[in-house]
């Protein structure tokens, strides 16, 4: 199984997870500590900022890239609930 480095910048942590991993459920493990309200219908609160390696990112889906418009999110951001990590990639939550 291809494997994939994932960095949160903000707590200097670089974890390798199987590719499709999504950056939420890496978050959770290493206590990133990326806020998501799914849970509770506040979709957007994951917002994460992608540092370096937006093109090993999963595509985003129909429904990110609607939450993302409404967010009035910036291109480098993108929601951790969504987002597969498919090769190297530098996060830190906030957008």
């Amino acid at each position: 199984m291809a494997k994939a480095r994932l960095t949160f910048a903000d707590i200097g942590v670089t974890v390798t997870v199987p590719a499709g991993t999504r950056i939420i459920e890496v978050s959770e493990k290493v206590g990133a500590g990326i806020a998501y309200g799914c849970r509770e219908s506040d979709c957007g609160t994951c917002l994460t900022e992608v540092v370096a390696g937006m093109e090993h990112l999963s595509e985003p889906s129909t429904f990110e890239r609607a939450t993302l418009a409404a967010k009035k999110a910036g291109p480098n951001i993108r929601l951790a609930c969504q987002t597969l990590v498919l090769g190297d990639a530098v996060i830190k939550p906030g957008g």
